[in-house]
């Protein structure tokens, strides 16, 4: 196994100085022979580090039709440590309603028992409602978002688009890093830049952990390398890894065929034991490299993406599922 720190370190200054402050006090305390307040500290921490690990959430695009006081609650109800909440246009916050109703969102959390544990935001570039966003992000203690997507259009122009998306990334990192918060980039199938882990990493190679977060998917990362592909980007963007999100597809065959005979196949997303990503290798590798952190699951039953239509009751208690079998895997 590589020596690399804990992928899920990808922190803000703010936190990095935190514990550079928490270790020098315990190295201080150390030094001085305090043994018995040295003893209790050490019990602190490792009660801390068995109660801590990776926390799991689940996104909430298909949770938007009940109010995000509701989603807390019934998040907590099915054991969820937090909200992967969308803050975006149609999402559960609309980015000018920022600043009112994400600390409205927060408070709720708080008194749920759970917490936002990151923002699903559509920031593509520094603009007014994304320094509205971080700002009040910041204000209520997130640390991280994913940020928005990059097309690839044009046939043939790949390697400029990459090189242009490398900057326009470092535009967003810039403008996260003015209010402690890391951008995260989501890994995304089909037409997007990136497609795949491989080039995600190509993406983001020059910038530090603590500039840019690698977003993995552990649909999206098989379905363009179901072979060895997903786990050679996992090796790639280990040093980067800041969240994590959990779901399953199949192939279909589709209605007909096309103007030149050829068999149509669709992509459904499935409940996470069912589908083609082998999920317990990928928990294998994240063991390996040291993953320890955020965990989303989209659960996106709703809509002609999902092997079935299920209604929003439904949908939160196939999540329950979900989580139940994930959860196995880190027994």
């Amino acid at each position: 196994m590589r020596n690399t720190p804990h992928p899920h370190n990808r922190l803000p200054r703010r936190d990095f100085l935190k514990q550079a402050s928490l270790s020098a006090l315990a190295g201080t305390m150390l030094a001085g022979g305090a043994a018995e307040t040295t003893s209790v500290q050490a019990g602190e921490t490792k009660k801390e580090k068995s109660a801590g690990g990776y926390q799991l959430g689940a996104f909430t695009k298909s949770f938007q039709d009940m109010p995000i006081p509701e989603v807390c609650k019934a998040f907590k109800s099915i054991g969820l440590d937090g909200l992967d909440l969308t803050v975006r246009p149609k999402g559960h916050i609309l980015p000018e309603n920022a600043e009112q109703e994400l600390p409205q969102a927060c408070a709720a959390a708080k008194e749920a028992g759970v917490k936002i544990l990151f923002l699903t935001t559509m920031i593509e570039e520094p603009d007014k409602n994304a320094e509205r966003i971080l700002a009040t992000a910041q204000e209520q203690g997130i640390d991280r978002i994913k940020i928005g997507y990059y097309r690839y259009k044009p046939f043939g122009t790949l390697a400029q688009q990459l090189k242009e998306t490398t900057k326009k990334i470092g535009n967003v990192a810039k403008l996260c890093q003015k209010y402690e918060i890391l951008s995260c980039v989501h890994v995304h199938s089909n037409a997007f830049l990136p497609s795949h882990g491989t080039q995600l990493y190509q993406l983001i190679q020059d910038y530090s952990p603590q500039e840019v977060g690698a977003y993995v998917d552990m649909l999206h990362m098989v379905k363009e390398g179901s072979g060895d592909g997903w786990r050679q980007g996992l090796d790639l963007l280990a040093p980067w890894i800041s969240l994590c999100a959990v779901k399953n597809f199949s192939w279909e065959r589709g209605e007909g065929r096309d103007k030149k005979g050829h068999q149509k196949w669709e992509v459904k997303t499935v409940p996470v034991a069912d589908g083609i990503s082998p999920i317990p290798e990928y928990v294998d590798v994240l063991r390996k490299l040291g993953y320890e952190g955020i965990f989303s699951l989209h659960s996106e039953y709703k809509g002609r993406h999902s092997w079935k239509e299920l209604s929003t009751q439904q949908c939160l208690d196939q999540t329950a599922v979900d989580a139940k079998y994930f959860r196995s895997l880190w027994s």
